[in-house]
């Protein structure tokens, strides 16, 4: 079965722009392989671990694409996808969590089953995805989505349960965004809230420069007293800069401090202290984005080759380049140049993985030429928003993909329609992915 380019192209476009990738699959671990669909055979099995931006549309487009041909199972451990974009604006005040859940339900009109558990190990020599329960699911094809994990080990003051519901990181939506919010409205005007931005990568490069706007935005009407430091561990601001500091000056001058090279040594916990390379700060709410790495099934087997850290894949597939049959995408591989880790960025993974795996199954041609788009909207206020876009193709000689000349653009200031096309990107992917 070979997917009509039209098709891809349409799917892609429901999410507001093209899709694609591709990389290198070296030393690859012999798995069984898959076979085609065959009146009378079991149809081949497809298994994701993920419900999020990669993984519920990696499922969705799989059953969609593989037109009955095809079983396919999602595991999630969660009741409802919560969006991390927009999940700023929870914080700011702006909007409640239950404005960016979306439920799973959807997905069953597809063909999609679910499966409500954790994803524990793998065995690619079987085929088998272990739970914690103890149960197993069968898979030929498993695409892994899960996003990062958080390096504690590298803060040892945090690396406990008790510090780590203290002091938040509020990275991924859903309880911490609610805690980080709440936390913000018990402090005292006059008070100091403190972020550290870890060394990229990480996930959704804009997102902390975004989350400081809106903490100014809740504190400039509510909270005038107080101040937000944001003690970024890059050496300068890496997505908007001057977007972001055009906002920090004018919008809210007096309320942002940005200090870049803020390498974070350590926290202490009991006073709320960030302890730093050249002396600490201390806070009244303190927020610590921890260094990332892949999620650590997809670290399983030695698949996060890259420093330790990210998933190396051949983004024609996004096959890993570890392991024979088991694809991974999201923010837990390493990203092409330019590409940067973002839910949207995410979704395109997933239609191309998806794409392909069903040509996989049934025999078809893989696409070669894939391209991919992204668009990362950043909310100043409530209502004024930035955006930044690029579009990446495959490049067959040096296999990974690459930013278009001239593609792309920056907003050149905040705006209110800006903020209309914002919110209409959320609902408008959060749809493709889930209805």
């Amino acid at each position: 079965m070979t997917i009509q380019r039209r098709d891809f192209l349409k799917a892609a476009g429901a999410a507001g722009t093209v899709s694609a990738l591709g990389a290198c699959a070296t030393n690859v671990i012999e798995a069984p392989q898959s076979a085609p669909a065959v009146i009378g055979v079991a149809k081949p099995k497809v298994v994701v671990v993920g419900g999020g931006f990669g993984g519920a549309t990696a499922a969705k487009y799989a059953a969609k694409w593989g037109a009955g041909k095809i079983d396919v199972t999602l595991v999630e451990r969660s009741d409802a996808f919560i969006s991390c974009p927009l999940s700023n604006l929870v914080i700011g005040g702006s909007k409640q969590l239950a404005e960016i859940a979306v439920g799973y339900g959807g997905l069953a009109k597809y063909g999609v089953k679910q499966v409500k558990g954790e994803a524990k190990s793998i065995n690619p020599g079987r085929g088998l995805l272990m739970m914690a329960d103890g149960t197993s699911i069968p898979y030929d094809r498993l695409i892994l989505s899960p996003g990062v994990d958080f390096m504690y080990g590298e803060l040892p003051g945090l690396n406990n349960a008790a510090a780590q519901e203290k002091i938040l990181h509020a990275w991924k939506a859903g309880a911490q965004t609610v805690a980080l919010r709440r936390q913000l409205e018990a402090m005292p005007d006059g008070g100091v809230f403190a972020m550290h931005i870890p060394k990229a990568p990480y996930r959704c490069p804009p997102g902390p420069y975004e989350r400081a706007c809106q903490v100014a935005w809740y504190f400039k009407n509510f909270k005038p007293k107080s101040k937000i430091i944001v003690l970024d561990g890059n050496e300068d601001i890496v997505s908007k800069k001057g977007l972001f500091t055009k906002a920090w000056n004018e919008t809210y001058k007096g309320f942002v401090e940005y200090r870049n090279n803020q390498t974070l040594l350590d926290v202490d916990v009991a006073t709320l202290t960030a302890k730093l390379e050249f002396g600490d700060q201390k806070a009244d709410v303190l927020n610590v984005l921890p260094p990332m790495r892949a999620g650590d099934i997809a670290r399983s087997f030695g698949m996060a080759n890259a420093n330790g850290r990210w998933c190396q894949v051949d983004f024609l597939t996004y096959e890993s380049s570890s392991i024979a049959n088991i694809h991974i995408i999201g923010d837990a591989i390493q990203i092409a140049p330019g590409m940067p880790k973002s839910g949207h960025m995410a979704n395109q993974h997933a239609k191309v993985c998806a794409a392909a795996v069903v040509e996989l199954l049934t025999k078809g041609q893989v696409n070669p030429t894939p391209m991919v788009a992204n668009t990362c909207y950043s909310f100043i206020d409530d209502k004024n928003v930035v955006h930044v876009a690029s579009v990446h193709e495959y490049d067959a000689k040096d296999k990974t993909m690459k930013t278009v000349a001239g593609s792309g653009g920056l907003s050149s200031e905040g705006n209110v329609l800006e903020g209309v096309y914002a919110n209409a990107w959320a609902q408008t992917i959060w749809a493709d992915m889930l209805t």
